[in-house]
């Protein structure tokens, strides 16, 4: 049988993101799948030895805004430990609170868009119109929807107050409300059932030894969430990972629907063992040593390295992301898959290439 090599991205009208892959199929069927990484490249990395290190969180922040509030908070808990700096508990939990948020409303974006890649239009608007609510929160308690820059060297630069705090907890009644009554659809309907279950099956050794991170491992029933380090609030507010055993996409699926309602509860936790300590520790001298730092993004494990010399400016940031480490487990799972079912299985991963490719 003849076999095709096609092009997969990186411009497709289903992915957002511009993965690229050359697919090799035989009539209908994927037979081989190869990443070509490289098509976005901004330099980023490089930036820190041009940018001292207070301002070079406004440059990790835009590694990638869905998740922006976690790759500085990241960033700044690596420079924190090498600087030996003791964050206080408001500050502390105030991150969780954002970097929740955060994690709500990237689970919903994606959540829409894989309706969107199969097709069902109206499921992917529903959950766009729910994150609103979220985006609606950022930007009253931040400025900005997006990349909100909450984190500094210390803490945080912003604070909520006691009407703040109610509106928000009134606000997550509204979302958890919304979000459960698309629950059956989400998991039971019949279109969202027969375009993932069984399809693009990761089994969880599989998952274990191609490195797979965040859903894509924990839908193959590997329960590893970097959130169990305790960095942050985590500490003080009880947290088991949320996990499936299918390893399919439904699976993948599942884990991220379940995730946003227990997001939700994270935040109220954190909102009440909000104390009255400040918002930032002053910080002294200048970054010396070598530091990792690990944290969960929606996506899966975010690493940085950092290493300063005694100087403002950083000698070295680097960064590995999330869907670096899933681009593997994809490779391995698209071969003998039906061509038509490859933009849900890629998308089943939640690519984001600008983490990828910096």
């Amino acid at each position: 049988m003849a076999r095709t090599v096609i092009p997969f991205g990186p411009q497709h009208p289903v992915l957002p993101e511009p993965i690229h892959l050359s697919l090799v199929v035989e009539d209908e069927k994927v037979v081989e799948a190869l990443p070509t990484l490289g098509y976005v490249h901004r330099g980023l990395e490089m930036l820190a030895t041009k940018r001292d290190y207070n301002q070079m969180i406004q440059i990790v922040e835009r590694v990638c805004g869905i998740c922006s509030m976690i790759h500085a908070m990241c960033y700044c808990q690596g420079m924190e430990e090498m600087m030996g700096v003791e964050v206080p508990r408001r500050a502390r939990m105030l991150r969780v609170v954002w970097s929740e948020l955060h994690r709500m409303h990237s689970h919903l974006l994606w959540l829409g868009l894989f309706a969107d890649s199969f097709g069902f239009e109206a499921l992917f608007m529903q959950l766009w119109k729910i994150r609103e609510k979220i985006m609606d929160v950022n930007e009253s308690t931040t400025g900005n929807r997006v990349i909100v820059s909450v984190n500094v060297v210390g803490g945080v630069r912003a604070d909520l107050d006691e009407s703040q705090i109610r509106w928000i907890k009134d606000t997550l009644v509204e979302v958890e409300a919304s979000i459960k009554s698309l629950q059956s659809t989400i998991m039971n309907d019949r279109t969202v059932c027969k375009r993932t279950k069984g399809v693009g099956i990761l089994t969880k050794q599989a998952a274990y030894d191609l490195g797979a991170a965040g859903p894509m491992l924990r839908g193959s029933g590997v329960a590893q969430d970097m959130r169990q380090l305790k960095y942050a609030g985590f500490d003080e507010i009880p947290f088991e990972p949320v996990v499936e055993t299918a390893g399919d996409c439904w699976a993948r699926g599942a884990v991220r629907f379940r995730e946003t309602l227990q997001s939700i509860d994270l935040v109220r936790q954190a909102l009440d063992k909000l104390d009255g300590s400040e918002l930032a520790a002053k910080v002294k001298g200048k970054p010396e040593g070598e530091v990792i730092m690990r944290v969960e993004q929606p996506r899966g494990e975010c690493l940085y390295y950092l290493k300063g010399n005694g100087d403002k400016f950083l000698e070295r940031v680097r960064i590995r992301t999330p869907t670096f480490a899933n681009i593997p487990p994809l490779a391995a799972i698209l071969p003998g898959l039906d061509f038509a079912d490859v933009p849900v299985v890629v998308l089943s991963i939640d690519p984001c290439i600008s983490c990828t490719e910096r």
